[in-house]
């Protein structure tokens, strides 16, 4: 009688298995325990569904959707602000820790300069925020670090003084407009992008994500140069886990890319050692302070992808970080804000106690 050799294997349209037919198959090496192929089949599928649901599980944590009023949510919200305490309360504290120190700003866009809105092409900067980030600049070093391509976010705040991590800090550019900061006047003089080999990839990926997604209503995919975005906010949350799948569809051809999880987006970017806390760590080199003791930075961030950032002001041992969230998350970052316009408050305190600091007494 004859037995079946069982093969199985994955393939782009899910999992086949190839049965060969032979007369006798050789014999199991010892200790060998055979493994029926239906069960190998469930196997498979079971892994590829926990995959799934791990996804949908960090979209969920992410993407918190609107403040909820219970007594336990109350007391949660209570214990997590007391670790993470607001930044305009402590403002005192802060302004003692930096005295006789350099501040250095780092600034997320969406989030945190701009509300979180729908459409992200439609996340305009208020006028009163981009002229409190003018006075800022003026006054410390301020980037801004961000997800979105350079060229777009340049777009929104249209300040030629500030220095530009876009991409998630793979793509970085200094001032355009002569400050104390860039007394080169030029912007080549700050250039830097270690995912440049990644663009066509990048290129190739957006378009099969924008023709793979096009059946499921509200998405909205961004192609940010370095990486790609998958926005879900306006998809209902019953096809979250089709999206899922789409995406992961396209990627599992792309083993050099990798996928990660923001505020109602699924982002797509090259898998090498930079993020934006290697982006903070790069504009601090290069404004001279990789080494200083006296230098106190100041990261600014809402979203998942900020905690690259917290975290290595936390290593270092310098400056502090701020989220700004209005739930509890688990974070790095030492204060917390609630939205822009406190924000907007804590960077006009700033700039007004810089202008009352006797510069003997501080270097900001």
């Amino acid at each position: 009688m004859t037995q079946q050799n069982v093969v199985v294997s994955e393939t782009k349209s899910g999992i086949n298995a190839a049965i060969t037919m032979t007369q006798k198959p050789p014999a199991p090496p010892a200790g060998y325990i055979p493994i029926p192929r239906r069960r190998i089949l469930k196997n498979l599928e079971i892994n590829a569904g926990q995959r799934i649901n791990t996804c949908i599980d960090s979209m969920r944590a992410s993407s918190p959707t609107h403040v909820k009023s219970t007594p336990s949510f109350a007391e949660e919200y209570n214990s997590w602000i007391l670790r993470h305490p607001s930044a305009l309360d402590m403002f005192e504290q802060i302004k003692d820790a930096s005295k006789g120190k350099q501040i250095v700003m780092f600034l997320d866009y969406d989030g945190t300069l701009s509300p979180i809105v729908d459409d992200p092409d439609r996340a305009f900067m208020s006028e009163s925020m981009r002229k409190t980030v003018r006075k800022l600049a003026r006054c410390f070093p301020t980037a801004i670090v961000t997800g979105r391509c350079i060229d777009k976010v340049y777009n929104f705040i249209r300040l030629a003084e500030l220095y530009y991590a876009g991409s998630h800090g793979m793509d970085i550019k200094g001032p355009t407009k002569e400050s104390k900061y860039n007394k080169n006047n030029k912007a080549e003089a700050l250039l830097f992008q270690p995912a440049r080999e990644f663009v066509p990839m990048i290129n190739e990926v957006y378009q099969k994500l924008v023709e793979k997604t096009k059946s499921t209503p509200g998405v909205i995919v961004e192609n940010h140069k370095f990486c790609a975005s998958v926005h879900f906010r306006c998809v209902d949350e019953k096809r979250w886990i089709e999206l899922a799948q789409q995406v992961k569809s396209v990627l599992k051809e792309y083993p050099k890319l990798h996928l990660t999880h923001g505020r109602k987006v699924l982002e797509i970017r090259p898998s090498i050692k930079w993020d934006k806390g290697k982006a903070l760590e790069f504009l601090l080199e290069t404004l001279g302070f990789a080494n200083c003791n006296d230098v106190f930075p100041v990261y600014i961030g809402d979203d998942k992808t900020d905690e690259d950032a917290f975290k290595k002001l936390s290593d270092r041992g310098q400056g502090f970080g701020i989220l700004v969230s209005k739930f509890p998350k688990e974070t790095t970052a030492s204060y917390s804000l609630q939205e822009p316009n406190e924000v907007m408050e804590f960077l006009q305190r700033l700039v007004v106690w810089k202008k009352v600091t006797p510069r003997s007494r501080s270097r900001v």
